[in-house]
């Protein structure tokens, strides 16, 4: 079982959603270009940026509700920088020491999860940098992605939300100064920006973009050639090679998954 819910007014320029799931057993977990902050089964975490599958292992039954962060949002709202939190899950108590502990032992009894993101956001006046804004714009606008679908592949704590790709596979637009970044900014120092906050750099976020964008589609695709071409992968290879590196799966086992 897994649900979705609109996050506070308060916190949606930050968070894409509140979500709850229960967990049946070991789920397989893909890269989705969010960072997470989870609660449940004892424990208060967030799952960092994702470049690869892992696996979510909780006792069956287990209840579990979280927060999607917004791509981007991470650094400025549990500030560290997100690629540190890069293929990793940090306990909050790890991440801020004892306000973390603290934290961690209201929101397991019981405190909202929204309440206490939302307080820390306060305190830390969070707000996502323009630049990276505009780059993730950029390329939202590049994919034909709307920024926000579901079409995912169920795998709490961190089901993978669709985003859109181009009909084709063009090579990853260069940030150069003054677009979208801001004027006098350089290009490098644009990318720096953009890995601290989403946690990779554009081209690999594309890619991520590019398989959710796949895992959406999917159920209404015919063939694996004919997913491979409306997902924006240049041929049938380009989206197995991908889908191992990714999922750690062929497509054919993935997508009947």
């Amino acid at each position: 079982m897994y649900s979705e819910s609109p996050p506070p007014d308060r916190l949606r320029r930050l968070v894409r959603c509140r979500w709850e799931s229960a967990e049946p057993g070991p789920k397989r977990i893909v890269p989705d270009g969010c960072v997470d902050l989870v609660a449940g089964a004892g424990q208060v975490f967030v799952a960092g940026p994702d470049t690869t599958a892992w696996t979510s292992v909780f006792p069956p039954g287990a209840r579990l509700r979280g927060l999607r962060i917004r791509p981007g949002a991470a650094a400025a709202l549990l500030g560290v920088g997100a690629d540190e939190l890069r293929d990793s899950r940090v306990s909050l108590a790890d991440l801020w020491n004892r306000r973390g502990a603290t934290l961690a032992d209201e929101i397991l009894h019981g405190r909202d999860l929204a309440d206490a993101t939302a307080e820390i956001a306060t305190e830390r006046a969070a707000v996502m940098d323009p630049v990276v804004e505009r780059m993730l714009a950029q390329l939202a606008a590049d994919t034909g992605s709307p920024g926000r679908g579901q079409g995912e592949k169920p795998a709490a704590p961190r089901p993978a939300p669709n985003a859109g790709h181009p009909s084709a596979c063009p090579p990853a637009r260069a940030f150069s100064p003054g677009h979208p970044a801001k004027p006098g900014r350089s290009e490098r120092q644009a990318r720096r920006l953009f890995t601290l906050a989403v946690g990779y750099g554009p081209a690999t976020y594309r890619r991520i973009l590019r398989l959710q964008r796949a895992i959406a589609l999917a159920p209404t695709t015919a063939t694996l050639a004919e997913l491979a071409v409306a997902a924006g992968y240049a041929d049938q290879p380009h989206l197995t090679r991908e889908c191992r590196a990714l999922t750690g799966l062929t497509p054919g086992a993935y997508f009947a998954g």
